[in-house]
């Protein structure tokens, strides 16, 4: 199975799984964990070939949204999950929407950090010029620059670095696997798009993630059971960057804002 970690309430405790993005491992949510723990039950996952999620079978070639979703799926059934909800980041987002798809009776509520969720003219560029420059240049280079293209700005240093930190666990095989999902992501975010959500989700944005926010919004509008929140002064991931924040905005929404308070 995937590497995971499990943190484990002594009383019965919902379940939150968490979905990290492409790049990066159960160490993304380092500063959910203390806060997520006096409510719930945590099961943290390193997807297939990120973090210490090696070898794992049975191997495929390729991957598509599938794959890595039902190896979170293997994860839930081995422990007897039966329902859960899930935070997710970045990419997670679409990978979540793929398990509300696959399996919802799994899914309660949704939490999604920098949600990636319509193929934006802006994104197509930078998904396409990834693509090309595949051919050209060395991946760890490549995604070092894509870094710099998603999270510019002074203040997101810190998160850059976590990134780049957990990306170099990636061989050149495994990270053009998952480039490979890309055949299928333009595909699956226009049928999630306008596909009605019919769970209750919260997305947290940063308004400096100038990639991203702009089809969050737009998916805000026309899902009903979506709110929006937008931290002023943020980049994409709001997790780490403003973690107190967020994890507030998350655990209240999950558990509802007195339970949260009675509970500090």
């Amino acid at each position: 199975m995937l590497h995971h970690l499990i943190y484990e309430h002594p009383e019965d405790r919902p379940w939150v799984v968490f979905i990290h993005g492409a790049g990066g491992a159960i160490e993304t949510w380092k500063y959910q964990v203390e806060a997520f723990r006096p409510f719930f039950n945590l099961l943290l996952l390193d997807m297939r070939d990120h973090g210490k999620s090696k070898n794992i079978e049975p191997h495929y070639d390729s991957y598509d949204f599938d794959v890595v979703t039902h190896d979170i799926i293997k994860v839930m059934d081995h422990y007897q999950i039966k329902k859960a909800h899930f935070v997710s980041l970045s990419l997670g987002s679409v990978i979540l929407q793929r398990m509300n798809f696959l399996r919802p009776e799994l899914v309660d509520r949704m939490v999604m950090a920098g949600g990636i969720f319509k193929a934006t003219a802006k994104m197509k560029f930078v998904v396409h010029s990834a693509k090309a420059l595949n051919f050209i240049l060395p991946y760890r280079v490549l995604y070092n620059m894509f870094s710099w293209v998603v999270l510019p700005r002074a203040n997101h240093r810190f998160s850059r670095m976590v990134f780049r930190r957990q990306f170099k666990r990636l061989t050149r095989e495994e990270y053009l696997k998952w480039a490979g999902l890309y055949r299928h992501f333009f595909r699956a975010l226009r049928e999630y798009f306008h596909r009605p959500m019919d769970k209750l989700s919260l997305v947290v944005m940063g308004d400096q993630d100038h990639v991203f926010i702009g089809a969050a919004r737009k998916f805000a509008k026309v899902q009903q059971n979506v709110e929006l929140t937008i931290l002023e002064g943020c980049g994409h991931i709001v997790n780490i960057e403003y973690y107190e924040a967020f994890n507030q905005l998350a655990v209240e929404f999950l558990v509802g804002k007195d339970a949260a308070l009675n509970n500090k």
